[in-house]
């Protein structure tokens, strides 16, 4: 998921009643958060090493159970060095407590992650497979609603807050409008309908006690929770019909793709990889046949030529992170060879960005 959607994550459960579980614990939330995306940092190391490591080393099991101690002992220093010297009378951090909020934040990044067709590798650093939910489009708005939401009521008591908090719904609305291409008339009079609500709600509990506050982001939370689950259940029997309705067009599928579709939850884009090829097509829970596949098929590489490509340092790390790895290949008037790599999830996107290899006349690598 995006970073927005992972800090409105720590900002609601803080606002739950989790920052209250310590000083320092909103800290460790929004750390814990985002800690797992420090992989950001691996694009100085190549042009496709941010793919090839990302959602890696860093989100695995061995990650998942060492950030809660790197972060709690990290704030525990802080607190010891910084903060208490700042103002001796502050109550200390409690490392037990600390341990325990950083550990729940951390295991909601990757489980969020988990949700998109981007995918996660849950058991690195023992297995590098990839798993993916197909579940929820990599920026979704109602997760913003619905946590953001939960994290309004208790994050905008004052006037600079009231602001920030305006500026951005303002900017996330824009980004809704300006998609109309992508995103149904439906969605976007739900997405106003659903600001107008947190602006109600916000209103109605602008003198709350604070536990009221905490209750009603408890509500905010559960609620994402079920969308959640929701969108995992709907993707898996999307993916079964879809399997089924291959099956009936004469197509044995070896594994099935659905992308979600922006700020639609009943629709995505699929992918049906086969033996020699992979299909595309169009899914949605509201038309009738609920698949459209398209006409054309895209074969699956295979050769002489992919194999001696698939060598250079660019393309091992793009095929590290390719579900569907698809090529074109273009013959030069010098008798060699240009292979372009792409992925068939992103197949409009990527034959632009996947890297492109040169080989020269005999097969081989002309640069690496």
């Amino acid at each position: 998921m995006d970073p927005v959607a992972h800090t409105f994550v720590g900002l609601a459960l803080a606002a739950a009643g989790l920052r209250r579980a310590t000083p320092l614990a909103t800290a460790a939330l929004l750390t814990g958060v985002n800690a797992p995306d420090i992989d950001v940092f691996s694009g100085a190391f190549g042009s496709y090493a941010p793919i090839a490591f990302r959602r890696g080393w860093t989100h695995g099991l061995l990650a998942i159970s060492l950030w809660p101690i790197v972060i709690a002992s990290a704030l525990l220093v802080f607190d010891l060095y910084v903060r208490r010297r700042r103002d001796p009378a502050a109550s200390s951090a409690r490392a037990g407590p600390l341990l325990a909020v950083a550990a729940v934040a951390v295991v909601t990044h990757p489980a969020l992650d988990w949700l998109n067709i981007y995918g996660l590798r849950w058991l690195m650093p023992f297995d590098g497979r990839w798993f993916y939910g197909d579940a929820v489009f990599i920026i979704d708005p109602w997760l913003w609603l619905l946590l953001g939401g939960a994290a309004l009521l208790t994050y905008s008591r004052s006037r600079l807050a009231r602001v920030r908090w305006a500026v951005f719904f303002a900017l996330a609305s824009l980004l809704i409008v300006a998609n109309t291409a992508l995103v149904p008339p439906l969605s976007v009079v739900a997405w106003f309908v659903g600001i107008a609500a947190i602006v109600v709600a916000r209103w109605w509990l602008r003198a709350a006690p604070a536990a009221t506050l905490e209750r009603a982001a408890r509500v905010g939370i559960a609620l994402a929770f079920v969308y959640v689950v929701t969108m995992t259940g709907s993707s898996l029997a999307a993916r079964y019909e879809i399997r089924a309705a291959a099956v009936a067009q004469g197509i044995e599928a070896e594994a099935v793709s659905l992308a979600p579709s922006p700020a639609n939850p009943f629709a995505g884009d699929v992918v049906i990889m086969a033996r020699d090829a992979y299909y595309t097509g169009r899914f949605d829970w509201l038309t009738s046949p609920h698949l459209a596949l398209e006409a054309a098929s895209v074969a699956r590489p295979r050769g002489t030529l992919f194999e001696a490509a698939a060598k250079a340092r660019d393309a091992r790390q793009y095929l590290t992170w390719s579900r569907f790895p698809a090529v074109e290949i273009e013959p030069m008037p010098d008798g060699g060879t240009l292979v372009r790599f792409f992925d068939m999830r992103y197949r409009a996107m990527n034959r632009i960005v996947g890297p492109t290899v040169r080989l020269d006349a005999a097969g081989g690598l002309a640069s690496d």
